[in-house]
């Protein structure tokens, strides 16, 4: 009986499992901010901020916050239109970082704004990266060709 080719390198190894861990990445991303929403707009895992209560409905900017994180992070967790959902998302945390947080004080770690500044770099990356081989989206066979996995070997385009 044939066995598979041994990779030759811890390199080789960890690269060949990169899809699922993206997949997981987004999975836990997705997760993480749609509970945000959750707790907000439902009072979910202790409410809006621990309080056990819920914003109020047309509140700006908190309560079209919570409704982008509930349904952004609902789409980018199954892995639905994901690319879309975590542009959007994305920037809603880089007007909450820059509206909210950073006018307190320079720094993240000084103004509250770790969170914003860490969902808007990770989903930012998500719009880059495509949702990996577990979304819906390629399950169902509705992704796009621009979502597909990267090609290797791709030359990347030159202007000039």
């Amino acid at each position: 009986m044939p066995s598979s080719p041994t990779p030759r390198t811890l390199g080789e190894a960890l690269d060949g499992a990169r899809p699922y861990v993206l997949s997981l990445f987004r999975i836990v991303v997705g997760l993480l901010f749609f509970c945000h929403g959750a707790s907000s707009l439902l009072g979910w895992f202790g409410g809006m901020m621990g309080t056990g209560k819920t914003i109020e409905a047309g509140t700006w900017p908190g309560w079209y916050a919570a409704v982008i994180q509930l349904v952004g992070g609902a789409l980018v967790m199954l892995g639905v239109g994901s690319r879309s959902a975590a542009f959007i998302s994305s920037g809603s945390m880089a007007y909450a970082y820059f509206h909210e947080h950073q006018p307190e004080k320079l720094w993240p770690i000084q103004n509250g704004g770790e969170p914003a500044a860490m969902f808007c770099w990770t989903l930012l990356l998500l719009v880059f990266t495509g949702p990996g081989p577990w979304a819906l989206d390629r399950i169902f066979g509705s992704a796009r060709a621009s979502e597909a996995a990267p090609q290797s070997g791709r030359r990347p385009s030159t202007v000039g």
